[in-house]
């Protein structure tokens, strides 16, 4: 149900522990954070399929690439921190040169991993990842699109890392609907301005949208759960509508989803663009709610961001 409170990582596991029955091929790998990660619900539905390496993430890397050449279709899971830095080199030549079937599934991404502080927020996970060839990069919305997303990168061969949060956030999207890969999703429409989010952003964006209704302007919100291979047509087709947008993600604007779509407008359709996200910054330690405004990564904040962006749409047509 849209609108509940829910973990992204709790519905994950819940995939994993259905793909456990419905899929002998799957082995899932962990580094000594499974009642984290909830790898857990896998170890406990097919034991003989999971596998703790403890905390050796660059080995796990390794495992996992040799169990893909073997056949296998293999998630390996820890803090995103630690799957995107930590064993960053093993997952280039070993799991994305050789473009092997290893689903990379990291939990704690993003300022709202709280009061762990900046050591544990990854805030530029999705930069590094996205600028591997071969590699599929997914936030996604809620725990329902985890769970859908979780279900579809199974299906899907080749290289695949996906983010999630550590704390409970909104669900926005419906509880049945399958997980296209490379799909976005217009969860509003609006003529105005295009509001595009990622992860537990695009709940922010929906709040946003409704606070800036009740001053006139109809933003339209996009569900942009997955990074690479961005879904182009979808961000042209709201943009031939509203000729401005604002990108909402919990990590830096450099090189993430507000990067990825720059790069786009850039070459294919110049458009005025805001970006809501971190300003070339680590962390720190705080609430989720503390760090959202400490960082300016509010509703509010999203809203004011596309009301700058409407006076610079105004300004080109004047």
């Amino acid at each position: 149900m849209a609108g509940m409170k829910l973990a992204q990582r709790n519905y994950y596991g819940k995939a994993l522990a259905d793909l456990a029955e419905k899929d002998p091929n799957v082995v899932v790998l962990d580094a000594d954070l499974a009642d984290s990660t909830k790898t857990s619900e896998f170890r406990k539905a097919a034991p003989e399929r999971f596998i703790q390496i403890g905390i050796a993430e660059q080995n796990m890397i390794g495992v996992a690439s040799g169990l893909a050449a073997s056949g296998k279709t293999v998630f390996a899971s820890t803090f995103a921190v630690f799957a995107s830095g930590r064993c960053w080199e093993q997952i280039r030549q070993a799991v994305a040169y050789p473009k092997l079937n290893v689903k990379i599934v990291a939990t704690h991404c993003g300022i709202s991993v709280g009061e762990d502080g900046a050591s544990h927020q990854a805030l530029e996970d999705i930069a590094i990842m996205r600028a591997l060839p071969n590699m599929t990069v997914i936030s996604p919305a809620d725990a329902y699109e985890a769970y859908s997303a979780t279900m579809a990168i199974a299906e899907f061969n080749g290289p695949v890392y996906m983010r999630m949060g550590r704390s409970e956030s909104l669900t926005v999207t419906p509880d049945d609907i399958p997980f296209v890969i490379g799909k976005a999703s217009v969860l509003r429409e609006g003529d105005d301005v295009t509001l595009v989010g990622t992860g537990q952003m695009v709940a922010f964006c929906i709040e946003a949208a409704a606070a800036l209704l009740e001053e006139g302007i109809d933003a339209e919100v996009v569900n942009m759960s997955t990074i690479k291979p961005l879904d182009t047509d979808t961000l042209r087709t709201s943009l031939q509508k509203t000729g401005c947008l604002v990108t909402a993600e919990e990590h830096s604007v450099i090189g993430g989803l507000g990067s990825a779509v720059a790069e786009f407008l850039a070459q294919e359709m110049p458009t005025p663009l805001e970006m809501i996200g971190t300003k070339d910054t680590f962390g720190e330690s705080g609430t989720p709610s503390q760090l959202f405004e400490r960082y300016k990564l509010t509703p509010a904040d999203i809203a004011e961001a596309a009301k700058r962006v409407l006076e610079r749409k105004k300004e080109l047509k004047r």
